[in-house]
């Protein structure tokens, strides 16, 4: 794709970035094949492609209005594009700086601006959050069933394990999961316990800085993952050999410290280092004897592979290699590359376009009729669980007894 951009643009890091992806674009449309919002609208402009053209006219000049800022808003970044792209263009890196420019240019309205600020002031915050939970869990009994529904059960939370292992691994324990689903990190630790690895906490460690990342305050992302950094910095030093993510949404991110912050003299090379320790608790447990856990009775599981996992980390079938390993029967999952609308606080700030995407999820999901859903992702697993007829798990929890 030829371009033509704004001088002031072309000069800077992020203009010779997007010029770069630009270029490598052909245009072939092979990406609204795989897009969740091009399916459901199909409007060029709500595909890759067409966001692409728009994003081309901003940094060559052309007027930004708030039909520009809709579209882009559209967007989930779900990235299957990048996985069906044959140029390899990292079109999820563009559309963030599409986005940067959008925020600059176009103002929200008022009821927007305030929503985002709600959000970015609550969920990255783990005391915050599990605050708020336990006021709308009280609430629950009074509320419609539709918002009821939302609003996730408290569960029962594991043991954590007691024993010391020569091998040591780091867990992030994130924000949101931290209130609404404790116990999958409890089951995490329990099952590296099984496997002989000890799984630490770092008491200073919080936000993966993807929800401030998502909403445009990179200001803020960068200080959460300067945060973590610290935090983590002495076990590291110490020996510990990964870092644990459960939430593949964060485990994406916490992947890309590296990137993010390249520019700083400060943390550069130990974000660099963050990036290379980072792993999936699928990489880690695929590698281990499973043998050693409990096996399943041949219970029936739909398994959800989140975006963040399939084409953010390019991790696919591991975690239904390592069911089956474990004596589970995976049920047949149409569209499974699709996006099941959760994306982050996609599903509250396009709660129409998110709630079409779950329904055709859980349809997909369900349709085999499988005991459980399984998932590897927070937010996929509290947005399936809002409209799902069978329970709905982080796959961690069932190799720790979930279905015992």
């Amino acid at each position: 794709m030829q371009t033509s951009l704004l001088e002031s643009i072309r000069n800077t890091a992020s203009g010779r970035e997007a010029d770069a992806i630009l270029r490598s674009c052909v245009h072939c449309g092979f990406c609204n094949a795989t897009c969740p919002t091009y399916q459901l609208l199909g409007d060029e402009l709500d595909g890759p492609r067409g966001r692409i053209y728009l994003i081309k006219q901003m940094l060559e000049g052309q007027p930004v209005t708030t039909h520009t800022q809709s579209h882009l808003d559209r967007c989930l970044t779900c990235r299957a594009c990048e996985t069906t792209c044959p140029s390899g263009v990292r079109y999820a890196r563009l559309a963030e700086i599409g986005k940067d420019l959008v925020e600059q240019q176009v103002s929200r309205p008022l009821t927007q601006r305030l929503l985002r600020r709600v959000l970015l002031a609550l969920l990255p915050y783990p005391q915050r959050f599990a605050g708020l939970l336990a006021v709308a869990r009280g609430l629950r009994p009074l509320l419609p069933a539709v918002l009821a529904r939302k609003i996730p059960r408290q569960e029962v939370i594991p043991t954590w394990p007691a024993r010391q292992h020569t091998r040591r691994m780091l867990v992030l324990e994130g924000c949101v999961q931290r209130g609404a689903t404790p116990q999958v990190n409890a089951s995490t630790a329990r099952v590296l316990d099984t496997l002989g690895i000890s799984l630490l906490r770092a008491p200073q460690a919080g936000c993966c800085g993807a929800v401030s990342a998502h909403l445009q305050a990179h200001h803020a992302a960068l200080d959460f993952m300067r945060r973590n950094i610290d935090a983590w910095w002495p076990y590291i030093e110490a020996g510990a050999e990964a870092i644990v993510t459960t939430a593949s949404g964060c485990g994406v991110v916490v992947k890309d410290y590296g990137a993010y912050l390249r520019d700083d003299p400060n943390y550069s090379s130990k974000a660099a280092r963050v990036s290379a320790l980072a792993r999936d608790v699928s990489e880690v447990v695929a590698g281990e004897d499973l043998s050693k856990l409990q096996k399943s009775s041949n219970s029936r599981i739909a398994f959800h592979a989140p975006c963040t996992l399939q084409h953010g980390q390019k991790i696919t079938g591991k975690v239904e290699n390592i069911l089956q390993r474990c004596g589970y029967v995976l049920t047949p999952v149409a569209n499974a590359h699709l996006c099941c609308g959760s994306a982050g606080t996609y599903s509250i700030l396009q709660a129409e376009l998110s709630q079409r995407l779950l329904a055709d999820k859980l349809n997909a999901l369900q349709s085999s009729a499988p005991a459980i859903i399984a998932t590897a992702n927070i937010g996929c697993q509290l947005h399936l669980a809002s409209q799902a007829q069978v329970p709905v798990k982080h796959w961690i929890e069932l190799l720790d007894g979930g279905l015992q």
